[in-house]
């Protein structure tokens, strides 16, 4: 395949977006460790705008991986990355304060290995895979994190998997009850869908950054109704408001955005079929 990925002009570079999801989504993983230096549950929501900067990279990456002509590839280039991304998240959960880091060099690992199996095992030849699935790895392990800090409260083992309350059994917690597995399935969906949504003759990497965030922020909902279950009711509440503000402005600059690139409707006229036919 003979196909680039190029950047057009006024977009974003890659490594620019590269540079901002990795460091923002560190930081806002990090920012919910207030939780544990103030005795409060308020900066949870942190966690889930770390997931939502690393989702904007992430839609690029795959933007940039399957324009060398397997758009098909985009639903499992996201199953891929939240695979190794979760286990590279679960293993670092045991490191306490250092897990976001040691998750995130762990996932690089494992997607480097996985991007190597596919140019040089499966033959697929393409010259960003090896990055690219590498990216895609880190991507789904701060995802996972944050979307995780978010919900739980914190990105460590112990806090998730112990019970809420005290008579409450291993069910009851988050790693127990499998909401693990709903915020994989938020992030993958949220990964895969700006660059499917918006790609086509008409594409413009504005608006499909703009759909990212957006698609971030409604997996943020959903993270932050989970919540009421960990949080308290006061830190619950300020994650469902930041979510659904988040969600609802970035919903109508998309719909703004698709308005400026959508083709024009013209009162065209049937073709006239010759007689007989």
């Amino acid at each position: 395949m003979t196909v680039s990925a190029s950047v057009g002009a006024g977009a974003i570079p890659h490594n620019t977006l590269i540079g901002v999801g990795l460091v923002g989504s560190l930081v806002g993983i990090y920012l919910t460790y207030l939780n544990v230096i103030t005795g409060l549950q308020v900066f949870s929501f942190f966690g889930g705008i770390g997931a939502v900067l690393a989702l904007v990279w992430g839609s690029n990456t795959i933007k940039t991986l399957c324009s060398y002509g397997i758009g098909t590839g985009v639903p499992s280039a996201g199953m891929l990355s939240f695979g190794s991304g979760v286990i590279a998240m679960l293993f670092a959960t045991r490191y306490g304060v250092a897990a976001p880091i040691v998750g995130l060099v762990l996932a690089a690992i494992v997607g480097a290995i996985l991007g190597y199996c596919a140019n040089q095992i499966v033959n697929m030849k393409i010259p960003v895979m090896i990055q690219s699935i590498t990216e895609m790895a880190a991507i789904g392990a701060l995802t996972i994190m944050g979307y995780t800090a978010m919900a739980a409260g914190s990105f460590s083992m112990i806090p998730l998997m112990s019970a809420s309350h005290l008579d409450a059994g291993y069910w009851a917690t988050f790693i127990g009850a499998s909401f693990i597995v709903v915020v994989f399935i938020l992030g993958a969906m949220a990964i895969q869908h700006p660059f499917n949504a918006t790609l086509g003759p008409s594409w413009q990497q504005d608006r499909m950054l703009y759909l990212a965030v957006e698609c971030g922020f409604l997996s943020m909902i959903v993270i932050a109704v989970i919540s009421f279950a960990f949080l308290s009711m006061n830190a619950a509440l300020v994650s469902l408001v930041v979510s659904l503000a988040g969600w609802l402005y970035f919903y109508m600059e998309y719909i703004r955005l698709s308005k400026r690139d959508a083709a024009m409707w013209l009162d065209a006229k049937p073709i006239v079929e010759p007689e007989g036919h």
